[in-house]
C-alpha cells in the first residue's frame, strides 16, 4: 500500500518522497495554485489536483493535458510547518510539586481501589458462608492474588503503558489504534493528519509483516472496522454504568459502618443518610479535579495509613498465621472444599480490583511514572495489609464477616476511623466520576457520542472537566440504586458486572495495540490475551450466575447507553456520507464565475460544515435563498484527529477553493479529543485571519523564490525552476513536487516546447517578482478589508431522514431515535459561542 510521505531537509526543501504512480491530468492557467477539485472523493486522496501557471486573464484560460508527478497535498505541505511536539505539562517539577501531586494522585486515581477492603470480604462470605479458618485463608490468598494480578502486573506494569500520550481509557486506546491504522468509520482523514507533532506515529517497519498484515486487514475489512467500534462502544458504555454503580456501592458501604457503631441504626437510615452523602457528592464535581484533589488528597493518606495502621494491629493481635495465604495452594484447597459456593464468590473477590479501570482513564491526570511508583510503594502495601488483618481478625471471629472492616476497628479508634472512611467513599466515587467524564469526553469528540456541554475546570491542565447533565445522570441513577436495593451483596453483583465488561474490552485493545503498534513478540501476546481473558472470563461467569438478584439493571443500562452511542455514530456517518456525494461540482462553480452568479458584498462569511475536501451542497442554498454572498467565504470544518491535543501553531490548515479572483478558502480546524475550546468568537476570528495571512505570505514566499530561479542558465533553470520535462516523443511530465504556488512555468512556455528539453523563460524575473509582490498586497488589503466590514457566521442546519424504499429499522433509527438525539444534544451555536447578531442559518434536510 503506497503512502504519500514527505519530508523537510535542513534547508526547508522537499528531499525525499514516496507516492503512487503520476497521472494524466487537464492545466489550466488559473491565478492561483492549488485549489479544490470536488470531483475527487474524499475517500481517495491521491487524486490528481489541477496545477495551475500565474496568468492574470482567467477567461483566456486554456487547457493541456499533462502527466504529472504524485500529488502532493497543500494540506500537506502546509502541515510539515510543525515546531516541534508538545511540551507535557509535567516534565519537570519540584520536590514540593511532586508532593503536591503525590496528594492529587491519591485522591483522583487510587481512591476507587482503596476503598475496597471496605466491602470485599462481606460480599464474598455472603455467596460463601465460612465452614472454617482454611476458607478463611483460600478468600485471604484469592484476594491477594487478584490484586498482584489485574491491578498490578495488568494495569500497572503492562495497560498503562498503552496510554495515548499521557491519556488512558477505551476511546483512548481507540484513537491510538486509529492513528495507526485507516480503522474509523467516518471518511474524513487526510495524510496532513499525521504532521501534527504529537501524532508521533510510528510506521511498522516493512520486516515485521505480521504487523504489517494487521493493519491491511483492518483497514479493508469493513467488518472488522464495526467489530472494532463495538468493542469500544461496549467498554465505554460499562464505564458509564461503572460510574453509576461506584459512587452507590462506596458510599453505602462506608455509612454501613453505622450499624457496627450504633446498634440502633436500621438500613432505611443508611439509606437516607447515603442519599444525602451522594447529592452532596456530586454538588461539589463542578469545582474541579485540581481543587477537590488537593483537598480530600490528605484524607486518601490518612486512610491509607489507617489501613495500614488497624493490619498491623490485628496481625498481632489475633494471628500471623495468615501470612501463609501467600501460598496459592490455599486457593486450590478452597476450590476443593467448597467448589460451586467458592466460584459463586469470585465476582465478590474481584471487588478487590475495583478501581483498576480507573486508574488507567484516569490516568490523563498524573505522569505515568509517578502512578507505578505510587502504587507499588504505597498503595499496594497498605491494601495488602489491611486485607490481612482483617483475616486475621476472622480467624477468632468467623461470624463476624458481614461487617468485618468496621468490626475489626480498635473500640478507640472506631469514630476517627469510621469518620475517615466515609471520606475516602466519597473520594473514591469521584475516581470513577472523573474517569466517566474522560471516556465522554473523548467518544464525543471522535463522534460516538451526542455533543454535551463541557466545562474545563482547569487552565493548566486540559484533561481536567466538568459536564453538567452527566453529573446530575449519574446522581439520579446512584439514588435509584440505593433505594432500590436492600443491601451492598445485591449492589456489589452489579458492580463486578459493570467492572468485567470494561476489564476485557480493555485486554482485547490492548491486545490489538500490541500486535499492531508494540510489535512485540507473539508468544508474549497470546499469553496475555490467553491468561487475563481467561482469567476475567472465569470472573465473569461468576457474576453472570447471580444477575437474576437485581443486577440485571446494570445490563439493562449498558445496553442503553451502548445503542445510543452507536445510534449517534451511525447517523453521523449517515449524514457524512450523503454530504460527501451532493457536494457541488467544480464546473458550476467555474461556470458561475467569480461572483457565483450573484452580488459579492463586503465581508467574511464563515461557512462551517464538516467536508474536509469539496464545496458544500449547503453552500448551494445560501447562493440560490440570498441575493448576495459575501466577498470573501471560508469553509470551516472543525475536525478532531485522533492526538490528543493539538499545539495551537499547528491548528488552522488553509487551501483555496477555486482560483484567486473567486475569494473562497477551505480552513481545517483540527482538535484533539483533549484540546480545549474555550475561544470565544472573536479571538477564533482573530487566529483564522492571522493565519489565512500567513499562508498567503508563504504562498508568495515560495512563488518568489521560483522566480528567482528564473535569473540562472537554462540547464539551472530546467533542474530547478522549470517542474516540467519534454520527452522525444512530445509528452510533457512533471519532475519535481508542488509546493502551495502553481508552476512558474506559464502556458506559453509549454505550448512553445517542442521534443527539446529545454524550456526557455518568457518573462524578466524581476517584472515577474514586482507582480507577485503587488498580487500578495493587494490580497492582504483586501482580506483586512473584509475583515473591517464583518465576520458573519453561515451555519446549515442539516437534518436527515432516511428514504421511502429504506427497511423499517433504518427509518425507525434514522427518523425517530436518531432525530431525537440530535434534536436534544448541543447545538453547534452554542459549541461556537457565535453573537445572534452574527449569525445566518439555512436548513437542509438529507435523505438517506
Amino acid at each position: 500500500m503506497a503512502e504519500e510521505t514527505s519530508e523537510r531537509g535542513e534547508n526547508g526543501g522537499l528531499i525525499a518522497m514516496d507516492s503512487s504512480e503520476s497521472r494524466w491530468v487537464f492545466q489550466r492557467d488559473y491565478d492561483d495554485s492549488d485549489f479544490d477539485d470536488d470531483d475527487d472523493d474524499d475517500n481517495n486522496e491521491d487524486l490528481p489536483v489541477r496545477m495551475s501557471i500565474d496568468s492574470e486573464d482567467d477567461d483566456n484560460a486554456e487547457q493541456k493535458l499533462i502527466r504529472t508527478g504524485p500529488r502532493i497535498d497543500s494540506f500537506d505541505v502546509e502541515a510539515l510547518e510543525v515546531p516541534g511536539a508538545h511540551r507535557n505539562d509535567y516534565e519537570d517539577f519540584t520536590a514540593g510539586r511532586t508532593i503536591l501531586l503525590a496528594c492529587q494522585t491519591l485522591g483522583v486515581v487510587f481512591g476507587d481501589v482503596g476503598i475496597s477492603p471496605l466491602y470485599t470480604f462481606s460480599v464474598m462470605f455472603s455467596k460463601s458462608p465460612i465452614q472454617g479458618k482454611e476458607d478463611v485463608l483460600g478468600a485471604l490468598s484469592l484476594v491477594i492474588y487478584t490484586l498482584i494480578l489485574i491491578p498490578l502486573i495488568k494495569y500497572v506494569f503492562i495497560v498503562i503503558w498503552a496510554n495515548d500520550d499521557g491519556e488512558g481509557g477505551t476511546f483512548a486506546l481507540y484513537s491510538l489504534i486509529c492513528r495507526h491504522a485507516r480503522v474509523s468509520l467516518l471518511p474524513n482523514q487526510l495524510p496532513s493528519d499525521t504532521r501534527i507533532s504529537s501524532f508521533r506515529l510510528k510506521v511498522p517497519s516493512p520486516e515485521l509483516e505480521r504487523s504489517l498484515k494487521i493493519k491491511e486487514r483492518l483497514e479493508t475489512s469493513l467488518t472488522l472496522k464495526k467489530l472494532l467500534l463495538m468493542l469500544v462502544l461496549v467498554g465505554t458504555s460499562m464505564v458509564i454504568a461503572d460510574g453509576v454503580v461506584t459512587p452507590a456501592m462506596s458510599v453505602m458501604s462506608a455509612v454501613n459502618g453505622l450499624t457496627v457503631g450504633i446498634a440502633a441504626v436500621e438500613q432505611d437510615e443508611v439509606m437516607m443518610i447515603s442519599a444525602a452523602l451522594l447529592v452532596v457528592l456530586f454538588s461539589v464535581q463542578k469545582y474541579g479535579t485540581s481543587k477537590v484533589g488537593l483537598a480530600v488528597g490528605p484524607s486518601l493518606l490518612i486512610w491509607f495509613c489507617c489501613l495500614a495502621g488497624i493490619g498491623i494491629y490485628n496481625l498481632i493481635k489475633f494471628d500471623t498465621g495468615v501470612l501463609r495465604a501467600f501460598n496459592p495452594v490455599h486457593i486450590y484447597y478452597y476450590f476443593e472444599r467448597n467448589s460451586m459456593q467458592a466460584w459463586l464468590s469470585l465476582g465478590g473477590c474481584l471487588l478487590c480490583a475495583t478501581g483498576s479501570e480507573a486508574m488507567f482513564a484516569d490516568l490523563c491526570y498524573f505522569p505515568v511514572r509517578f502512578v507505578q511508583f505510587t502504587f507499588v510503594f504505597l498503595v499496594l502495601p497498605c491494601l495488602l495489609l489491611g486485607y490481612l488483618g482483617q483475616a486475621a481478625y476472622l480467624m477468632e471471629n468467623l461470624d463476624k464477616y458481614e461487617q468485618v472492616f468496621f468490626s475489626s476497628v480498635p473500640s478507640g479508634a472506631f469514630w476517627p476511623v469510621f469518620f475517615i472512611a466515609n471520606i475516602a467513599a466519597l473520594i473514591a466515587s469521584r475516581t470513577m466520576t472523573t474517569a466517566t467524564f474522560s471516556c465522554i469526553k473523548q467518544s464525543t469528540a471522535l463522534g460516538c457520542f451526542p455533543r454535551l456541554k463541557i466545562i474545563h475546570t482547569s487552565r493548566k491542565f486540559m484533561g481536567q472537566i466538568y459536564i453538567p447533565v452527566i453529573n446530575w445522570f449519574l446522581l439520579v441513577l446512584c439514588l435509584v440504586f440505593v433505594c432500590t436495593f436492600a443491601s451492598t451483596n445485591e449492589i456489589g453483583n452489579a458492580y463486578g458486572i459493570a467492572e468485567l465488561g470494561v476489564m476485557i474490552m480493555t485486554t482485547i485493545l490492548v491486545t490489538i495495540v500490541m500486535l499492531l503498534i508494540w510489535q512485540i513478540n507473539i508468544i508474549i501476546v497470546l499469553s496475555f490475551l490467553v491468561f487475563f481473558l481467561g482469567l476475567e472470563l472465569t470472573f465473569f461467569s461468576s457474576v453472570l450466575w447471580s444477575v437474576g438478584d437485581g443486577s440485571w439493571v446494570i445490563l439493562v443500562l449498558a445496553v442503553v447507553l451502548f445503542f445510543i452511542m452507536y445510534i449517534w455514530n451511525y447517523g453521523s456517518k449517515l449524514k457524512y456520507e450523503t454530504e460527501v456525494k451532493q457536494k457541488l461540482s467544480m464546473d458550476l462553480m467555474r461556470e458561475l464565475g467569480c461572483n457565483l452568479g450573484t452580488i459579492r458584498a463586503p465581508g467574511i462569511g464563515l461557512l462551517y460544515n464538516e467536508l474536509v475536501k469539496g464545496v458544500p451542497a449547503i453552500f448551494g442554498h445560501f447562493l440560490t435563498t440570498l441575493p448576495a454572498i459575501h466577498s470573501m467565504i471560508i469553509f470551516v470544518c472543525i475536525k478532531y484527529v485522533p492526538v490528543p491535543v493539538v499545539p495551537q501553531n499547528e491548528r488552522f490548515l488553509f487551501r483555496r477553493v477555486c482560483p484567486k479572483s473567486y475569494h473562497i478558502f477551505r480552513c481545517i480546524a483540527r482538535y484533539g479529543y483533549k484540546d480545549v475550546r474555550k475561544e470565544n468568537h472573536q479571538t477564533f476570528e482573530q487566529l483564522l485571519i492571522e493565519s489565512l495571512e500567513k499562508f498567503i505570505r508563504r504562498e508568495a514566499q515560495e512563488r518568489s523564490l521560483e522566480s528567482d530561479g528564473d535569473e540562472e542558465t537554462d540547464s539551472e533553470n530546467e533542474a530547478s525552476c522549470s517542474r516540467v520535462l519534454i520527452a522525444p516523443n512530445g509528452s510533457v511530465y512533471s519532475l519535481g513536487v508542488p509546493l502551495l504556488a502553481d508552476f512558474n512555468c506559464s502556458d506559453k512556455r509549454i505550448s512553445e516546447a517542442s521534443t527539446s528539453a529545454e524550456v526557455t523563460p518568457v518573462f524578466p524575473a524581476d517584472q515577474a517578482i514586482s507582480d507577485a509582490e503587488q498580487s500578495f498586497e493587494r490580497e492582504l488589503f483586501f482580506i483586512r478589508k473584509a475583515k473591517e466590514s464583518g465576520v458573519v457566521y453561515l451555519l446549515g442546519h442539516g437534518d436527515i431522514r432516511a428514504r421511502k424504499d429504506s427497511w423499517f429499522i433504518k427509518k425507525l433509527v434514522i427518523n425517530y431515535f436518531y432525530a431525537f438525539l440530535r434534536k436534544n444534544c448541543r447545538r453547534g451555536i452554542a459549541n461556537l459561542s457565535v453573537p445572534h447578531t452574527n449569525l445566518m442559518q439555512v436548513g437542509m434536510t438529507y435523505m438517506v
